[in-house]
Parts: structure tokens; sequence; C-alpha cells
């Protein structure tokens, strides 16, 4: 098969390929490079099929003609991390917006099925755990700029669903969840490779609040399969799935962890979040996926531990710092 996929040069899309490219599928790549980066893919370059494009979702032009020439659409490319959100809010909600919309319109004239990778950010300020994917979304106040990102991705969801029962597109939409593993950077406030690189450093780790905000992380590994067993399902069209792992931890336990498990002798550094991201920031204390709907379709669970994420982080490091 041929596949289009937007956000191919970054951290779940060059993942994405790899599995794609290894089951003797066709791969166009559409990226702006914005938070992608060339040197994801470069270990693919001896692949012929294989073919990237560098250029905006946005430019309608080209994404037409990767569109017309793919069988199946996976849009990845989005606005990512907290930080990015914070100090740059028009971006993140044109992005995400705008850009939905223009893949969802290309596809539709071409009647390509299209998967559309959301976030469990649209959850909100909701606390009825575990999240599932007909429960309610509590967003916000309008002030707060983390909001506008959950925002954004929620109407990507309500467009990709309008599509599908108004229009007919066969659409996926998957709700990720604290996706981790190699090639990811701490750079736009990814926590587990910024604790990573402060623990390898010797760097007291960076712990927003009182850390007993709780995460579930899952190895982008398991994401991909997730995601390739969805678009295999014809009954997964039309519906919207959580992807995540279901092992909660908390962000100081997780800091500890991680120092065990790379030897490092950093100390824990507590850090109000104002002064991270400014004065009234708010969190969403805990996060967690409920995945019986996927398992129940395709028998999708996570097989990759938290051990195993850190660790695979922490090879990653080690070894591009070994390379500069």
């Amino acid at each position: 098969m041929r596949f289009l996929v937007t956000g191919g040069a970054g951290f779940i899309g060059s993942h994405l390929c790899d599995h794609l490219l290894e089951a003797g599928h066709d791969v166009n790549v559409l990226d702006d490079l914005s938070t992608g980066s060339v040197e994801n893919l470069a270990h693919l370059e001896i692949h012929d099929g294989l073919h990237c494009t560098v250029g905006s979702v946005a430019d309608g032009d080209v994404l037409d003609a990767l569109v017309a020439r793919s069988d199946v659409v996976v849009h990845l490319a989005a606005a990512v991390g907290v930080r990015l959100v914070v100090e740059s809010p028009v971006r993140a909600i044109e992005t995400n917006v705008h850009c939905t919309e223009v893949v969802l319109a290309h596809a539709e004239r071409h009647g390509k099925p299209v998967l559309i990778a959301s976030t469990s950010e649209v959850y909100g300020k909701s606390s009825a755990l575990p999240f599932r994917e007909d429960g309610d979304l509590q967003m916000g106040s309008t002030d707060k700029s983390r909001w506008a990102y959950a925002c954004s991705k929620a109407i990507d969801e309500f467009l990709a669903m309008a599509y599908w029962r108004e229009r007919g597109l066969p659409v996926i939409v998957v709700r990720l969840f604290n996706t981790v593993g190699p090639r990811q950077t701490g750079s736009y406030g990814m926590v587990v490779p910024t604790l990573v690189s402060q623990a390898l450093a010797g760097q007291p780790l960076s712990v927003y609040g009182d850390g007993r905000q709780t995460r579930c992380f899952c190895h982008v590994s398991d994401v991909v399969r997730a995601l390739t067993g969805l678009i295999d399902e014809d009954r997964a069209y039309g519906n919207v799935f959580n992807v995540g792992a279901t092992t909660e931890i908390s962000i100081l336990d997780l800091a500890r962890r991680i120092i065990a498990l790379t030897g490092s002798s950093s100390d824990v550094a507590l850090t109000a979040y104002a002064d991270a991201y400014g004065d009234g920031f708010e969190d969403m204390y805990r996060r967690i996926p409920d995945i019986t709907k996927i398992g129940e379709l395709i028998g999708w669970s996570p097989t990759r531990s938290l051990d195993d994420v850190v660790l695979d982080v922490v090879q990653h490091q080690t070894r591009r710092e070994s390379r500069v």
C-alpha cells in the first residue's frame, strides 16, 4: 500500500515510517520540519519506498498531489508539547485546526481513508477516570492557553466525525496518551526525555508543582502497533480510540525511577508551575485511559514496561551524545 504520513519526520511519525517500510509499503512523508527532523529519517534513506517532501500541510496544492497518489492518509502533523502550546498559542490553534481541515477536505476529494492523531488533552479537567472515549470533556477557562490546545484538538475530532457522518469519509480518531521512546526530545516540554537528559548530565531533575500529578507512559513501538492495527480493521472507521498505557506513576516517582535506572547522582528539584509556564497555568492531575474499546476490536494492549521506555530513551540519548 501507499501511505501519506503528515508529520512523518517527527517522533511518532518516524517510528511509523519504520514500521510501514519494513512491512513493504511505500511511504510519502510531508513535514515542514518545525518540530520534526530529517535526522529521524536518515536511517531510512536506503528504502526506495520512502519519499520525503519538505512543506506545510496547509499548502493545498502540495497536499492534494500527495493524497492523490496515496491509499491511506495518517495525519500526525500538529503542534506538540506543553511549552510550545503555552508560548505559541496562535500557532498551536492554527496548525491543529486548519491543517486537519485541509487534510480532510483533500482526502474526501480523492476518497482516501484518514487516521487522525488526537490527544488525551481533550479530556481537559475531567475527573471521570479512567477516561472513556464516550465520556464528557471538561475544558478550562478561555484565558488559559493550555485549554486552547485541548479545544483545538477536540475541534479536529468533531470535524473528522462530521466528515464521516455527513460525507462518508472513512476516518479514525486516535487519542494518544503520553507516548515516549527514542527520538523524542525535551525541547517542547516532553517530560521523560527532559528528565533523562538531566540525569545523564548530573543536573537536578525538574519536577513541576508538588510532583504528585500522575501520567501513564506508553512506548512508541506499542503505539505504532495500535495505529497500524486500526488502519487494517474496517470496523475501526467512524470511531474514536484511546491509545496508551494504563500503569500510573507520579512525576516525582518517575524522576526517582530515572535517577535509579541511570545511576545518576542527581537530585530532584521541585519548580512552581508559574516559574515554568507563567501565572495561571493549570495542569491535569491524573490522566488514565480506558483501552477496553481498542482491546476488544483488535486485541491491542501495551507490551513494553515503563523501565523499557526509560532505558530505550537513555540508550538513544547516550548514543546521540557519543556521536557529537
